[in-house]
């Protein structure tokens, strides 16, 4: 078996990158994380957040149907490209993290500069389609990138960077609301702060499996720092991201139709009583789960919209 041939250790089984994609696409493929579709989900559905907040409050329009689908293309590819710098960056780390050490760069698969070129390349995709979108929303989603760009060291410096991946993370919630209304205002903010609880929450799920490479290489993260008490910080933080989002509807107008937020708290409680922060297996299938949280809070917006 070739490296290129090599699947990553927490990607999907027998996704389409590994059966159907061509053999010299592969490793590039399997860098954006185009086996693992979770990433770009939790990319997109802030996005949509804002996108469907601002269409229940002030109504839809055509155009948002082509939103709708500019942050999917978009998401994939900055996710894409967010993922390119994170491997170019950590690929000294990985190379010592058994769940890592597979990835195209360690491995030899891919070089740097190949890494670079690709990255580069998804970065342009993003910015056409950024294009299509009004004046206010061009320049918030400028304002991502210095999150973006500091995330990948984060790990290095504090036992917090699952912050500030929900920082750049959650950023679509801001433009999804400026790509329908032309401006900012506080339901977007509230919805940001909201998604930024819920990342840190589902992220320190995802570190779990790392917890024990993490601390004999050096590198830091929430999972870590909340040790024993794993699950009630998860717990706090999934019910700081379920108020938020609450009061988001609310300073919108929403009013009550808050309530259908529900099935997004009644997820996430599920959730904090399925972790054992111990199986890396259970930890994987919850954090994937969360594309289904994020889309109940979708469900809740247009219905909320609807009354």
């Amino acid at each position: 078996m070739t490296v290129s041939d090599t699947t990553v250790a927490d990607a999907v089984r027998g996704s389409w990158v590994d059966t159907r994609a061509p053999e010299a696409w592969r490793p590039y493929l399997r860098m954006m994380r185009a086996d693992r579709p979770i990433g770009w989900w939790l990319l997109l559905l802030p996005c949509w957040w804002g996108l469907a907040l601002a269409g229940a409050v002030n109504g839809f329009r055509l155009y948002d149907l082509w939103l709708a689908i500019a942050f999917w293309i978009g998401a994939m590819a900055m996710r894409g490209a967010g993922c390119c710098l994170n491997d170019i960056v950590d690929r000294d780390i990985d190379a010592q993290v058994e769940r890592t050490r597979s990835r195209p760069i360690p491995s030899g698969a891919i070089t740097v500069r190949q890494a670079v070129i690709c990255m580069l390349a998804l970065c342009l995709v993003g910015l056409a389609v950024l294009l299509t979108m009004n004046g206010a929303a061009i320049a918030v989603a400028f304002g991502s990138l210095a999150f973006v760009g500091i995330y990948p060291f984060m790990k290095r410096i504090t036992y917090w960077p699952q912050l500030f991946l929900g920082f750049a993370f959650n950023w679509g919630a801001l433009v999804g609301w400026a790509a329908q209304t032309g401006s900012l205002g506080w339901p977007a903010l509230w919805l940001y702060l909201g998604g930024i609880c819920w990342t840190i929450g589902y992220d320190t799920i995802y570190a779990c499996q790392d917890k024990e490479d993490d601390a004999l290489i050096g590198v830091k993260s929430t999972a870590l720092r909340f040790g024993a008490r794993t699950r009630e910080w998860i717990a706090g933080f999934y019910a700081g991201a379920v108020i938020l989002v609450g009061i988001a509807m609310i300073s919108a107008g929403m009013g009550w139709t808050a309530l259908l937020l529900a099935g997004f708290a009644a997820h996430l409680v599920w959730q904090v009583r399925t972790l054992d922060p111990d199986d890396g297996t259970v930890c994987l299938r919850l954090f994937r789960a969360n594309r289904e949280a994020g889309l109940l809070v979708v469900g809740a917006l247009l219905l909320g919209g609807l009354f």
